[in-house]
């Protein structure tokens, strides 16, 4: 499955994702894993989610970011959960069409299991019909 949480910058999304992480955390019973552009947030975060700061790992697109997904997915069978804040910067998708991204998480999370949650820094008037069903909070 895979979820959005959209809204132009500064509308709170970030907050709206910890908040969401943090909740599940407590219920979950595999693992959590948070990719963000850098490590600001780690101290917001339960310790029992594994933060990683993307920014590290020389990601220059789209594929190689569902790749670099794909991998950590790869090395941990009690994934359960991934959160993606700024969606559109860590996977290099600034400016682009999100669709075939959102289709091949999809696809990824129906293999594995794994839910995806996102925050994508877009309107969602701006967001393409195919990924709107996929919205779960709207800021």
């Amino acid at each position: 499955m895979v979820q959005l949480i959209v809204g132009n910058k500064g509308k709170g999304k970030t907050k709206q994702l910890l908040d969401k992480v943090n909740s599940e955390v407590k219920s979950i019973t595999g693992n959590i894993v948070y990719l963000d552009k850098s490590t600001k947030h780690m101290y917001e975060l339960n310790n029992k989610v594994r933060l990683i700061d993307v920014s590290q790992f020389m990601i220059e697109n789209a594929s190689e970011f569902i790749g670099f997904v794909s991998g950590i997915i790869s090395q941990d069978h009690d994934l359960q959960q991934m959160y993606f804040d700024s969606f559109l910067k860590i996977s290099c998708l600034e400016g682009t069409d999100i669709t075939d991204a959102i289709a091949k998480l999809e696809k990824v999370s129906k293999a594995t299991g794994v839910d995806f949650i996102l925050s994508v820094s877009k309107d969602e008037g701006e967001l393409p019909e195919a990924v709107k069903k996929n919205i779960i909070i709207s800021l």
